[in-house]
């Protein structure tokens, strides 16, 4: 496995993710506390996200996940492929979709629209990095935690060709790596 390591940087270390993390739970504890929200995690990218961020939250709430995919283990993005729907009824819920990377947008605007249609009386979304250039779709998370540089990036649930979801932080692959 060593030889498919990438040629990287670290961007974010694990006591800055959790910082971010603490920061968005503060949020969703304001504008949460009087509902009781469904989070979707949206796999398998969210799931260390949502792991990290549910003791932090301090409100009831329900938990399901959702899992479409426009990558798999590629590192450009394809046409959207649903692999699983969530099980909780949607209808009248508030929902929040967690997600690891909010890169284009395609992908987490399918999730708002498939919600929507479901049902649900909202659906905000947060995100735990937010890469930054221009060419984004839909509508922007509520909730962003960490702003990247346009780059390619792994770790902490976010994939290398299907590897590397358990580094342990926000690394992006150098420039003349690939």
């Amino acid at each position: 496995m060593n030889q498919m390591l990438p040629q990287a940087e670290c961007l974010f270390t694990l006591k800055a993710i959790d910082q971010s993390l603490e920061q968005l739970a503060n949020e969703l504890n304001r504008d949460y506390q009087d509902k009781t929200p469904v989070l979707l995690c949206v796999m398998n990218g969210a799931v260390m996200t949502m792991g990290h961020l549910l003791p932090k939250l301090q409100f009831t709430l329900e938990t399901d996940y959702i899992h479409v995919t426009r990558y798999g283990d590629k590192t450009v993005g394809g046409e959207l492929n649903w692999r699983a729907k969530p099980n909780i009824d949607l209808k009248q819920r508030h929902v929040l979709l967690v997600d690891d990377i909010y890169d284009e947008g395609i992908t987490l605007a399918a999730l708002r629209e498939f919600c929507l249609q479901a049902g649900a009386a909202s659906v905000k979304a947060l995100v735990l990095a937010d890469k930054q250039h221009t060419n984004k779709f839909g509508i922007q998370p509520e909730y962003i935690g960490l702003q990247i540089p346009d780059r390619y990036v792994f770790g902490f649930g976010m994939d290398y060709k299907g590897y590397l979801r358990n580094a342990p932080g926000i690394f992006a692959v150098k420039e003349n790596a690939s």
